[in-house]
């Protein structure tokens, strides 16, 4: 019987360092799972070190690695794009390039998906991540469960395995945008956690940063939900209809009170103040779905592979 093919997916940025710890940890790994075979997709996310010089070395050396370039600088989830179009397993696993998520814990996953599930996501009790990044995480958790109806109990992270036909799916999205938890979420629901080691980072710093974070959670509002302008309408209905019974509340009592001085310059200024920063916050959000519209038209590439290596003996074979 034919083994079945693990694609390993693995953005990199800044990872010169680590990578190819990563890689060997994988092949130990996989060593020991005979029932299956393996290939191993680096995606470079453009990285201003020296990660692809890197992942063309380690190329030369392991026949089941494959490297891509992207042109510029996509983000995390457009690299994994990048990979789901070129990974050829039918089983795909997404892990970091950084040493953090512990890739000889990968039959946990697999086992799962055996096991009848159809997207596993790796859950850590105790993340060694900085504070920055356990905050960013954990927005990103209540975003999808809020914006996207992720289950409450369902952990979602970087490493995490899923079918064929998932990705199959997944990739049929063309949108300059890609997210990658919400592609996972409208495609099935039969997701579960196993439970795994999260490692502390041994080299360099964390990718992403507050712009980066900011993006994230600006791509996760606005991808897969028009919610946020449902709650824009709610707010805006809200404040309209209070407007309306201080109006009211204002006309009573100058009838009533026709010698009361007017007062309250303070809390009139604050109350436009407030309102008019909550009228911009509802036109901006609306911009960013009709300028994500237009630039989606405009058949903005979520990526562009700038270059791509693989082992010579392939090479040779093709």
């Amino acid at each position: 019987m034919k083994n079945k093919l693990v694609s390993f997916i693995i953005p990199c940025y800044r990872s010169e360092k680590t990578i190819e710890d990563v890689i060997c940890e994988i092949e130990g790994a996989m060593d020991m799972l005979v029932l299956y075979s393996y290939e191993i997709i680096l995606i470079n996310d453009c990285s201003p070190d020296n990660t692809w010089d890197k992942i063309c070395e380690i190329v030369k050396r392991h026949e089941e690695v494959r490297g891509y370039s992207l042109s510029r600088n996509f983000g995390q989830h457009a690299a994994l794009m990048a990979g789901f179009n070129k990974a050829k397993g039918d089983i795909i696993v997404c892990l970091d390039d950084d040493g953090q998520t512990p890739a000889d814990e990968v039959g946990k996953l697999l086992y799962q998906i055996e096991m009848g599930a159809d997207v596993v996501y790796a859950r850590y009790q105790h993340k060694k991540h900085n504070l920055f990044r356990n905050f960013g995480s954990a927005m990103n958790e209540w975003m999808a469960h809020v914006m996207l109806g992720k289950p409450k109990d369902l952990m979602v992270s970087s490493y995490f395995a899923a079918r064929r036909y998932v990705v199959d799916e997944m990739v049929k999205y063309k949108s300059s945008y890609p997210y990658v938890i919400g592609l996972v979420l409208r495609t099935t629901r039969k997701i579960v956690n196993v439970d795994v080691n999260h490692r502390a980072r041994n080299v360099g710093t964390s990718g992403y940063t507050f712009a980066k974070l900011m993006g994230l959670w600006v791509n996760g509002f606005t991808a897969f939900s028009i919610k946020p302008l449902r709650i824009g309408t709610l707010v805006g209905g809200i404040f309209a209809a209070l407007g309306f019974l201080y109006g009211i509340y204002t006309i009573i009592k100058k009838l009533m009170y026709p010698d009361l001085p007017i007062t309250g310059f303070s809390a009139l200024m604050t109350a436009v103040v407030f309102m008019g920063g909550m009228l911009m916050i509802m036109v901006g959000l609306a911009g960013e779905y009709i300028g994500r519209i237009y630039i989606s038209q405009n058949n903005n590439p979520q990526y562009v592979i700038r270059d791509e290596v693989e082992h010579a003996a392939k090479e040779e074979a093709e």
